[in-house]
């Protein structure tokens, strides 16, 4: 063969490697974009609010994103209680976790000013805080230092007391061990009525009641429904206090590996759902007092009397727990700050 000929067979081959080699880069990006993002979601309860709200936004992402993303659902605190949820969404073992954000407040304090005690008088009052630009920016963005990416906030539904023995009265409070979520709000406000508070994660409580460790416990009718807490205790005291919001986490780094597409419909979707999930969580509350009263539990209202001075016992709290805290202070003020406006355009 001559130089001349083996010159242009090398040539030829070059030019054949050089269309060969763009193709192959173009047809291993198309596999990778083929690769679907997988999305565990985690939350703390069964068949309630945060995991209807779970089960609408996998579905809209899945949907939306064309399979791009595929989420997993992990209710009933699958994945560890709300400690290590809150854990492996940091640090990416979890994707997105859905919980009040008072449960946080070891990452910053100002995650439990939602739990200020009467901040809003209704679950409709409280959709509307939590809808309300301010405060979507504040509490949003608290974890976007600590791994996490604020997606989404909304309220579930208004605390209620449920007990071994009945409380009927506000003296009926005194010397009781009652459960709380994470928040000085919370321990503050309860022990103004004799209360030993003790904070939990929900997957002990239940066992703490039938074990006697605690008398009772401040959580939502949804939870207590779902987890069949009518052998332990069947009484309920409706004191609607303070509001039970829902904050979703995004792992950080996760969302940050998102295509831009991506990241913006992750981003909407949660928006959009948050809002969705209003009537469905109002649907939720109602079909719950329902089930507990036909399950032969007790829904227990406090006379008119002992609730206004209910009320009036907690209207300082928020300001007293944030007076020496300027960080939880400002924070604390953006939020009534938006309770004031809702109330007043709902008089309007």
């Amino acid at each position: 063969m001559t130089i001349t000929k083996r010159k242009m067979i090398t040539q030829a081959a070059a030019a054949a490697a050089a269309l060969v080699l763009p193709l192959a880069m173009t047809l291993g990006a198309a596999r990778a974009q083929d690769k679907p993002y997988v999305m565990k979601i985690s939350t703390p309860t069964l068949h309630d609010i945060p995991d209807a709200f779970a089960r609408n936004y996998g579905a809209a992402l899945e949907k939306d994103s064309g399979g791009r993303i595929k989420v997993e659902l992990y209710p009933a605190s699958q994945l560890g209680s709300i400690p290590r949820q809150i854990e492996g969404t940091q640090f990416g073992a979890i994707q997105c976790e859905i919980v009040p954000p008072e449960f946080m407040v070891g990452l910053d304090e100002r995650f439990e000013v939602m739990a200020a005690p009467g901040l809003v008088d209704s679950q409709a009052q409280g959709q509307k805080v939590a809808a309300d630009p301010a405060v979507l920016k504040l509490m949003l963005g608290l974890g976007a230092d600590k791994g996490l990416h604020g997606a989404a906030l909304f309220m579930a539904e208004s605390s209620i007391i449920v007990s071994k023995t009945p409380i009927r009265t506000l003296a009926d409070l005194k010397g009781k061990k009652i459960r709380i979520l994470a928040s000085q709000f919370q321990s503050q406000a309860l022990e103004r009525f004799g209360v030993t508070p003790v904070a939990m994660s929900l997957g002990d409580v239940l066992p703490a009641i039938q074990q006697g460790t605690i008398d009772g416990a401040v959580t939502g009718v949804g939870p207590v429904v779902n987890f069949h807490y009518i052998d332990a205790a069947k009484f309920i005291t409706q004191t609607n206090q303070p509001a039970i919001f829902l904050i979703v986490e995004i792992n950080r780094k996760w969302y940050e590996s998102l295509p831009q597409d991506l990241r913006q419909l992750v981003d909407k979707d949660a928006a959009t759902q948050s809002v969705a999930i209003n009537p469905i969580a109002a649907k939720l509350l109602k079909e719950s007092e329902d089930a507990w009263t036909a399950s032969g539990g007790e829904l227990i209202k406090l006379p008119p009397d002992q609730q206004a001075q209910f009320m009036k016992t907690l209207s300082s709290v928020g300001a007293d727990v944030s007076a020496t805290k300027p960080r939880l202070a400002a924070a604390y003020q953006i939020v009534t700050d938006a309770a004031r406006r809702t109330r007043q355009a709902s008089t309007q």
